[in-house]
């Protein structure tokens, strides 16, 4: 039986998810994987030409790739309070408003990639903004910090950091879709191409599903070395925090309200989008 491919990024909670499915500590029914660990925005681009059989994506690229591909009810970042954070620094160099804040109609953004939710959700709550600039998610932090932007929206670990490093938070993107929608934000999702067998995709969504709630039973209380070798410079609490916000019951089924949750947010991308 060939190997499958799969992509996921080496964030703690895609790590989490993925243990035990990728290193065979479930029954994985004969299948092996071979996986390729990258940044959200590049398994975005590879989604967008079809690159891999099985993937995560942010659902701010779904729209682009919904016609070849399929998203699995398991593996997914959806829930509340999870949202991207659209933060700056104080006293910043560019124009402020009298609350400290940067003027929203020149200020410059930096954002973790075109494709991304984040982006989505930003341009959602703040489409006057025009002045942006795509970086990977860790370069954020520094950018706004070192005056090249006036604000940047974060995710990931980052939630957990920019505090410590003098920044200010302006606004949770995550919450302001939750209260404007009254659904929860669907951040990223794992999709299976349509070439494949569709008794394939069953049998592969059942067994993120087996593998995220091995994770739960088994791992929690001492991280699997997957998930700390990918995530080195990070300590083991800001690992587990992640793990907390990001892996919650939706990530082993999506359900009805995860579903309606994408449908609205693709109406969201289609109103800015044109």
């Amino acid at each position: 039986m060939p190997a499958i491919d799969i992509g996921f990024s080496p964030c703690p909670n895609d790590t989490f998810i993925f243990d035990a499915l990728v290193n065979h500590k479930i029954d994985t029914k004969g299948y092996t994987f071979n996986t390729h660990l990258e940044d959200v925005q590049t398994l975005n681009e590879w989604a967008i030409q079809g690159k891999l059989p099985v993937s995560k994506i942010s659902y701010g690229v779904w729209p682009l790739v919904k016609n070849n591909y399929h998203i699995l009810n398991a593996g997914g970042a959806l829930g509340k309070g999870v949202g991207p954070l659209l933060i700056y620094k104080e006293n910043a160099t560019s124009t402020l408003e009298n609350d400290g804040k940067p003027t929203i109609e020149t200020m410059s953004v930096a954002l973790p990639g075109m494709n991304t939710t984040a982006h989505l959700l930003f341009s959602l709550a703040f489409p006057q903004v025009k002045n942006k600039k795509f970086l990977l998610f860790n370069e954020i932090e520094d950018a706004v910090l070192n005056g090249q932007v006036d604000a940047g929206v974060i995710i990931h670990e980052n939630r957990f950091t920019y505090l410590q490093k003098g920044l200010t938070k302006w606004m949770d993107l995550g919450t302001y879709f939750e209260e404007t929608f009254n659904a929860p934000i669907p951040l990223g999702g794992i999709i299976a191409r349509k070439d494949m067998p569709n008794e394939e995709v069953q049998l592969l969504d059942s067994l993120i599903k087996e593998s995220v709630q091995y994770a739960f039973k088994n791992s929690y209380e001492i991280l699997p070395e997957f998930v700390k070798c990918h995530a080195q410079e990070m300590s083991e609490q800001v690992m587990r925090q992640h793990i907390d916000l990001y892996v919650n019951d939706f990530t082993e089924d999506m359900g009805d309200t995860g579903k309606k949750a994408i449908e609205q947010l693709e109406k969201v991308w289609s109103e800015i989008n044109g």
